[in-house]
């Protein structure tokens, strides 16, 4: 089970946040490159595990514990490095903070509902809203210094990467109310029969 490639892959993105971290602290144009490179290829695992999982019939409690879980350390780990570090352009700490807030708001309901024997599935709309938070981020990671080396400079990769999270925000703003509705239905109706 821990050695199943799709659990593996998962367990790379938790390893993984502290390399990001400390490539985001040294701030060179070189860490900025490998800093949006590593956060890449970790986004990818975000979905190649679950498809390979299904795939290859490696589905476990585990991987569907740990899944949602890697995903929200590495993505809450890098939103607050770029804040942290001041690599956010003007005003990209409000999507920050309204992405941190849906991700503890939707843990929450996820917690509350697991009680009851209620699950709360990923909608269409929250996997595209986590398409353009990861590209956000990695475009974020790879800022402007980091750009010049490969030759994107021109492209304006940080801002590219901001106007992403602005839009990751306002799907994320649309999916937190779905799910915050779908958890009061369940909070304020009658309790399903054990």
């Amino acid at each position: 089970m821990l050695t199943d490639l799709p659990n593996i892959l998962t367990m790379s993105r938790i390893a993984a946040i502290p390399v990001l971290v400390l490539l985001v602290a040294i701030g060179t144009p070189w860490a900025n490159l490998v800093a949006a490179i590593l956060f890449s290829a970790a986004a990818i695992t975000d979905y190649l595990d679950g498809r390979l999982a299904r795939e290859m019939l490696q589905l476990s409690d585990f991987g569907r514990m740990l899944d949602p879980i890697a995903d929200k350390l590495l993505v809450g780990a890098t939103l607050m490095a770029l804040v942290g570090f001041g690599h956010l352009p003007a005003y990209g700490i409000y999507p920050a903070i309204v992405i941190m807030l849906r991700e503890i708001l939707v843990s929450g309901l996820r917690e509350y509902l697991a009680e009851i024997r209620i699950g709360l599935p990923v909608t269409k709309l929250a996997k595209w809203k986590t398409g353009f938070q990861m590209a956000a981020l990695g475009l974020l990671l790879l800022g402007g210094p980091g750009a010049h080396i490969i030759g994107l400079g021109w492209l304006h990769p940080g801002l590219i990467g901001a106007t992403l999270l602005w839009v990751a925000a306002v799907f994320t703003l649309i999916t937190g109310w779905d799910y915050l509705n779908a958890g009061l239905r369940h909070a304020t109706g009658p309790r399903p029969a054990p």
